[in-house]
């Protein structure tokens, strides 16, 4: 036998054993392809059903509910095990829980139980988890093909993955105003004939009457206003982060902070300058005008709103349901109680009736419900006709045309109410961007001053801007409160 035969002989010897090596390592490979795709598909499963229910939250026992269905829904139109069509997700309540934190190893209520808890316990559920392993068994079950020769018990591999999804960020502007009141909700008298009007207040603001909101303050013997920019970043102001009010710009251009709670809690605010406050901010304020002269914010960021038509009643017929047909910009000052404040707050009569500025642009005054605690209805308090100026606003205008809505939604041109934004950002625009959720500060007990101090927020007011901001003025009418629920901005995953 020739020395090339025995070595072709221990070439093969040699091969055997090693393409067994390789036909195993090629079976592990396979196997754990499987694996890893299966656990590709669980946590897919896992952060699309989080997401899904997160974005439902909204601090009730309905937004609770929404949740569960949604997480549902969202979970059964997926599919794992991706050959011959691939497997529908059974899916259940179980592997849903809610939580005040994103923290993974914190309490975390189940899904069956957390619609039944607690009105203080709920405000405060805005993070949903998912976890893969209280789905049904086979969604993580992979059958291993080359596995199993090595031991039994690796037959079967078993599979899951949980994901945390909640809100990162609130829809409010970071600009913040005094309370006029310490009273979330109080009833105006007025007399109308032989009977009476109550008509609701809430925190010193009356629905549908425009404020300038660089000139308020409600602590008696104040002579100068109070107005604050707001730390946006709840993490950093807890921990006592310093900012600058230019530091608001993006901030104040998409009407949101990094937040998940402002009710009632503590917020870090530096006052704006006393000499033109919003100097640095209203750029950003008037994109929802269509205007972007002078700020990085673009449409995209920042769209106009469907109408931006600006309702000026310092310029005859502007403002066309009203008579006279101009007057003041916004309710003129009024010193009369030691504060400041406007004609429309006080009780004696303006000395003309266009002091009181623009009315009802956006919201009409509301009838005060009874109890005056009854939180209002998805349709709205009920609101007060047009004929009743004349015993509202005292020595005032009257509405002789005012539509059978608001003018701010006519949607008309023609009606003289209505101005659609420029032709290429028309796409973008967002209805009632102009709306903008301002933080209700604490002020007549403790009233915040300097800069990066604590403030408590006791409510988040709406106010419409119905003209432009200057770098003074901030003119918005009243168009009440908004429930922190209903102002979720952004959800995301959580590691």
């Amino acid at each position: 036998m020739s020395r090339r035969d025995r070595q072709d002989g221990a070439f093969a010897i040699m091969f055997i054993p090693l393409l067994i090596v390789m036909i195993g390592f090629c079976g592990l490979a396979i196997d754990a392809g499987l694996i890893y795709n299966r656990k590709v598909d669980v946590y897919g499963i896992a952060k699309a059903a989080a997401l899904a229910a997160a974005r439902e939250l909204n601090g009730t026992p309905a937004g609770i509910a929404a949740a569960r269905a949604a997480a549902k829904e969202t979970a059964e139109a997926l599919r794992y095990q991706h050959y011959n069509g691939g497997a529908t997700v059974s899916w259940s309540d179980d592997a849903l829980s809610f939580s005040d934190s994103s923290d993974g190893n914190g309490a975390w209520i189940a899904s069956a139980s957390a619609g039944g808890s607690s009105s203080a316990t709920l405000s405060g559920l805005y993070f949903a988890r998912v976890d893969t392993a209280q789905l049904a068994p086979e969604i993580g079950a992979v059958n291993t093909f080359f596995m199993r020769i090595l031991a039994s018990s690796l037959s079967s591999i078993q599979v899951s993955d949980s994901a945390v999804a909640g809100r990162t960020s609130l829809n409010v502007t970071p600009i913040g105003v005094c309370a006029m009141s310490s009273d979330a909700a109080a009833v105006r008298t007025a007399s109308s004939g032989a009977s009476t009007l109550s008509e609701l207040v809430q925190y010193g603001f009356r629905r549908g009457v425009s404020y300038d909101l660089m000139n308020l303050n409600p602590v008696t013997g104040s002579t100068a206003p109070l107005r604050f920019a707001v730390n946006p970043d709840a993490a950093r102001a807890a921990a006592g982060h310093s900012f600058g009010v230019s530091d608001l710009e993006p901030f104040v251009c998409s009407g949101s902070m990094w937040a998940q709670h402002l009710t009632g809690r503590a917020v870090r605010v530096s006052e704006l300058p006393s000499s033109s406050p919003l100097a640095s901010l209203r750029p950003a304020l008037n994109t929802r005008f269509d205007l972007y002269g002078g700020t990085a914010c673009t449409p995209r960021g920042a769209p106009p709103d469907v109408n931006i038509k600006a309702y000026a009643y310092d310029l005859a017929g502007e403002v066309k349901w009203m008579s006279p047909n101009s007057g003041s910009r916004s309710a003129e000052r009024a010193n009369s109680r030691n504060k400041i404040e406007t004609v429309a707050d006080v009780t004696d009569p303006p000395a003309s009736p266009g002091m009181y500025g623009p009315l009802w642009a956006f919201a009409r005054a509301v009838q005060a419900p009874s109890p005056l605690t009854t939180p209002e209805p998805a349709s709205g308090y009920t609101s007060f006709a047009a004929g009743k100026w004349p015993d509202l606003y005292k020595s005032g205008p009257t509405a002789p045309s005012y539509p059978s809505n608001p003018p701010y939604q006519s949607g008309v041109a023609s009606s003289g109410h209505y101005v659609a934004p420029s032709a290429a950002n028309r796409p973008l625009a967002v209805p009632r961007r102009r709306v903008l959720n301002i933080p209700l500060l604490e002020c007549l007990s403790a009233s915040p001053s300097g800069t990066n101090t604590q403030a408590t927020v006791k409510g988040i007011g709406k106010f419409f801007m119905t003209v432009q901001a200057t770098d003074e003025t901030l003119i918005a009418e009243f168009a009440g409160l908004a429930s922190e629920q209903s102002l979720s901005g952004q959800v995301e995953l959580f590691p």
